[in-house]
């Protein structure tokens, strides 16, 4: 079982999606996104199979990722954050974003 401890050990910060493209020769459609995350921590590479989205609907939204986890090679791409959804019925990813309007601040930690 994980503990308290173990959770607060994950940086899971607010992003948004600055650049979309799709990944070459994957063997699933795949996603680089860039991800802006405020100044502190900047643009990172996050791949993932959001392909219920245009490339329209994800530039600018809003999504909650995790930005301490080593990176990872997906095909061709680093991924050096792990954006984080829920699975629909088509078990198709639909990313976790905020609810509101708020003046939320890129980067602001999630708690």
């Amino acid at each position: 079982m994980t503990t308290f401890a173990d959770f607060q050990k994950l940086d899971m910060r607010l992003g948004k999606i600055v650049a979309v493209e799709l990944l070459p020769n994957a063997k699933y459609t795949t996603h680089k996104l860039t991800i802006d995350f405020g100044p502190e921590l900047g643009r990172k590479i996050s791949c993932a199979r959001v392909v219920r989205y245009t490339e329209k609907q994800l530039v600018g939204k809003l999504v909650v990722g995790v930005v301490n986890l080593p990176p990872r090679q997906i095909g061709v791409a680093v991924s050096e954050v792990l954006t984080l959804g829920l699975p629909d019925g088509k078990k198709e990813c639909i990313l976790l974003t905020p609810d509101t309007d708020a003046d939320l601040q890129l980067g602001g930690k999630v708690y």
